[in-house]
């Protein structure tokens, strides 16, 4: 009994050449936006990742277009990595 749900999916997508320090700036520069504008950066931010709609994000200091730059799973892989690297 072979059941489609035991087989692992393999995930690819196209990493930017300088993907890290380019997630670090931009994630940086939106959280400092959001904390400016007296959001909870941390939720925002979960928010946008989660449901992708970029109006969690404001549009202060041009954070919603920075973050909209760069894949939601580029995003999240470089978390991953960061957490799970420490």
């Amino acid at each position: 009994m072979n059941d489609a749900h035991d087989k692992t999916a393999l995930f690819r997508y196209k990493a930017l050449e300088d993907e890290p320090s380019q997630v670090r700036t931009i994630l940086q520069d939106v959280y400092e936006a959001l904390q400016e504008k007296g959001y909870n950066p941390f939720g925002q931010i979960v928010g946008y990742l989660v449901s992708g709609d970029p109006t969690f994000i404001t549009s202060h200091k041009n954070a919603r277009t920075l973050i909209t730059q760069i894949e939601r799973d580029v995003i999240l892989e470089e978390l991953v990595r960061e957490y799970l690297s420490k």
